[in-house]
């Protein structure tokens, strides 16, 4: 599978931005989907993960309520719905995929800037 990232871009504190990782080369349904986010000078965070049918979903804490993670394998398609950001939110944004139930994010696609402006 290949993962493609799009959406980021610059969004004053409180905005939403919709991130997508969209998709292609193989079944979509046999993998899990993460996004992570990597802050200039930080190590890689995990922010959520969404099963292969969307029947389960997790978030870092420091953005439940905030994020929503949902996916529509008809379009292979995972999306991170984004509100109340905040400049701390501010990072690249990557999405990666872990084949059935593993938690092994071993494909990941190219990254999207989120920029959170004070």
């Amino acid at each position: 599978v290949q993962l493609q990232a799009s959406g980021g871009g610059l969004v004053q504190a409180g905005g939403s931005l919709r991130l997508s990782c969209q998709a292609s080369g193989t079944t979509f349904t046999n993998y899990a989907i993460g996004w992570f986010r990597q802050a200039l000078g930080k190590e890689r965070e995990f922010i959520s993960t969404i099963s292969r049918f969307g029947s389960e979903v997790y978030y870092t804490d420091s953005v439940k309520g905030r994020f929503t993670i949902s996916r529509d394998n008809a379009k292979n398609t995972v999306y991170l719905q984004m509100n109340s950001l905040k400049p701390e939110d501010t990072a690249v944004y990557h999405c990666a995929a872990a084949l059935g139930l593993s938690t092994d994010y071993n494909i990941w696609g190219q990254g999207t800037q989120v920029t959170v402006s004070s």
